[in-house]
């Protein structure tokens, strides 16, 4: 009851702390509110006078928030973030057809897995508008965890309580080597046999990184690296120029030019799962992209 009076006059004011947090200009701040400059000094000097202290200062040409104002500008934008998903909810519930969805995968999946999905469900929902966000498997359960993406397609599987996860299918990892490396013609290869070569790797936050540690650890020894990359493709494309040899899933519809696959022993698999957020209402478009990703898992 203290506070009701406060939280009265703070609750309209809720999109104006978090533009000043934004802008730290109260002129620039009034023309994105679209709103008259001395209405928004008016508003801002009543909040501080409600509080009992001033919510800004004179930062240079500028202005800066105190620490209370930065306290409320932070509870302010978390609000909006809640009001915003539940706007969402509503209107996509009244037509579903007309929702977003925010798809989170590692950039492997971009060749053909997400716009095969994708296809086939817009041709269903062509309505339905999809944000595509590509990154390592660390950064997709960042951003997932944190609320930017609905859901993701990760690889492995992630081990974590906030979130659901549901397998799909099953990649066999192979050793990928240049075309006229002594193992290209190999039928099988050990871990162990690799303790000399020179790796092309993905940095530290992809699943394959992870992975590729792991193994040559259980082999006893510290992969040798040659290159770092960001990108599954152009891993491939430095093992076939000849700069050494990667850990890689299948290439599909088949190996490219310039590199051999040969398969470990014993095999090396990876799980591939769709990941969200657990104990959260999912709006009826992302429900529905779900349920046909869900639907699809035996083709993959």
């Amino acid at each position: 009851m203290e506070y009701e009076s406060l939280t009265a006059q703070l609750a309209p004011q809720l999109l104006l702390l978090s533009t000043l947090r934004k802008t730290r200009n109260i002129t620039r701040a009034a023309e994105l509110l679209g709103i008259p400059q001395p209405t928004v000094s008016r508003r801002v000097a009543a909040l501080g006078e409600s509080l009992g202290t001033p919510l800004t200062v004179h930062d240079g040409r500028g202005i800066r928030l105190t620490r209370a104002a930065e306290l409320l500008a932070e509870a302010a934008e978390r609000a909006l973030a809640d009001v915003e998903a539940g706007a969402r909810r509503a209107r996509e519930e009244i037509d579903p057809e007309t929702g977003h969805v925010v798809l989170g995968f590692l950039h492997l999946m971009g060749r053909s897995i997400v716009p095969t999905m994708l296809r086939d469900y817009r041709a269903r929902h062509p309505r339905v508008r999809f944000t595509l966000v590509q990154g390592s498997r660390q950064d997709m359960l960042d951003r997932l965890i944190g609320g930017e993406l609905d859901l993701a397609l990760i690889a492995p599987l992630p081990d974590e309580p906030t979130l659901t996860s549901v397998l799909l299918a099953e990649q066999e990892i192979l050793l990928t080597v240049p075309a006229t490396h002594r193992l290209a013609r190999r039928s099988s290869v050990r871990m162990a046999e690799l303790a000399d070569e020179q790796f092309v790797l993905l940095e530290h936050g992809y699943g394959l990184r992870r992975m590729t540690d792991e193994l040559s650890a259980a082999a006893g020894f510290t992969p040798r690296i040659a290159f770092e990359g960001q990108e599954s493709d152009t891993v491939r494309g430095l093992v076939a120029a000849g700069l050494g040899v990667a850990l890689l899933p299948r290439f599909e519809p088949g190996t490219p030019a310039g590199v051999a696959e040969v398969p470990l022993v014993p095999p090396v698999r990876r799980t591939v799962g769709l990941a969200w957020r657990a104990h959260e209402q999912l709006p009826p478009a992302v429900d529905g992209f779900r349920d046909h990703v869900l639907a699809a898992a035996p083709l993959f």
